[in-house]
């Protein structure tokens, strides 16, 4: 198996609901589910790949509070390197809504200040070598942001394949944010968005046009994987063929994290040389049996090994 790593956000995720409808200012409401856990787009798909029994490692970051203190001791060992910054760490809190949408409130905290030295100290290049990286939280990790091209550069030397999944920008996807995007998946070897990114940054409204566009401006084998909730996903592999699957039928409990979820499923069966469609398979199945458990369950190692054949 080629190695792997997770470059990003980890923060502390509150989630509370289901709320309906939007309780007025100056009320209270009762929910019936609450839960306190790791989260952000790189603690998410890390907490996915342990799960399923595979071998990785983290670079993040966390605020010098009781939380950082916490955040580190979910991750142990692999959290060892890990800088702590004087600013509290960043927390969000998410509301449920019966029909499976959510909304969010988050700090800023901890997440701006991580950066290309965090990355560096943590996961060794030469170790990764043919290996794939998993670069997320783009907008919320402002100092690394600015830096990428010195990580694609890191990553070129290594051979280390890069997969992005910015997230969604706080201020939307204005022209600035598009072009950054384009830029940055310039140097990555796959991309990995959802149907309002790939057709938002494509400007083209047929998400599989839409996906040949973005592919088309990356380097030569690119893969471009556009995950479509609850209708499955579809990819463009090395050679440009379209490969699609569905999603199973499931009831959903809580999506947060859905696609974090799906990216390390993914990932993980391409780096067991899997065919697309089979890494498209786990990322659906393993990703529709995390929305539909409470508390949340991933399948282990076992059920990875099956979504994969």
């Amino acid at each position: 198996m080629r190695p792997l790593a997770v470059i990003g956000n980890v923060n502390v995720d509150l989630i509370l609901g289901p709320a309906a409808p939007w309780p007025k200012a100056g009320t209270e409401i009762i929910v019936d589910h609450d839960e306190l856990r790791v989260g952000g787009s790189a603690g998410n798909s890390a907490l996915a790949w342990a799960a399923l029994g595979v071998e990785f490692s983290i670079a993040a970051n966390v605020g010098s509070d009781q939380f950082g203190s916490w955040l580190r001791e979910a991750f142990g060992e692999r959290a060892a390197k890990w800088s702590v910054r004087s600013e509290r760490t960043t927390l969000s809190v998410g509301i449920t809504h019966p029909d499976g949408e959510r909304t969010f409130f988050t700090t800023r905290g901890h997440l701006p200040r991580f950066g290309i030295s965090d990355v560096l100290t943590t996961i060794d290049g030469a170790a990764m070598a043919g290996g794939y990286a998993l670069v997320c939280g783009s907008f919320l990790t402002d100092d690394l942001a600015h830096n990428y091209d010195t990580l694609f550069d890191w990553a070129t030397t290594h051979q280390i394949t890069l997969a992005l999944d910015t997230g969604w920008p706080l201020d939307g996807w204005t022209e600035k944010n598009c072009t950054k995007t384009r830029r940055w998946l310039s140097r990555c070897g796959i991309a990995l968005l959802n149907e309002v990114e790939t057709t938002t940054l494509a400007g083209l409204d047929d998400p599989i046009e839409a996906a040949r566009e973005i592919r088309s401006h990356m380097p030569e084998g690119a893969i471009v994987v556009v995950k479509r909730g609850p209708d499955g996903a579809v990819a463009l592999g090395p050679d440009g063929s379209l490969v699609t699957v569905a999603a199973p039928k499931v009831e959903v409990v809580d999506t947060i994290g859905a696609g974090d979820v799906f990216n390390a499923a993914f990932l993980a069966a391409l780096a067991n040389s899997r065919s697309i469609e089979a890494c498209l398979l786990a990322g659906t199945q393993v990703a529709s049996r995390a929305i539909s458990t409470l508390p949340r369950h991933y399948g282990g190692p076992l059920a990875s090994e099956e979504a994969v054949r």
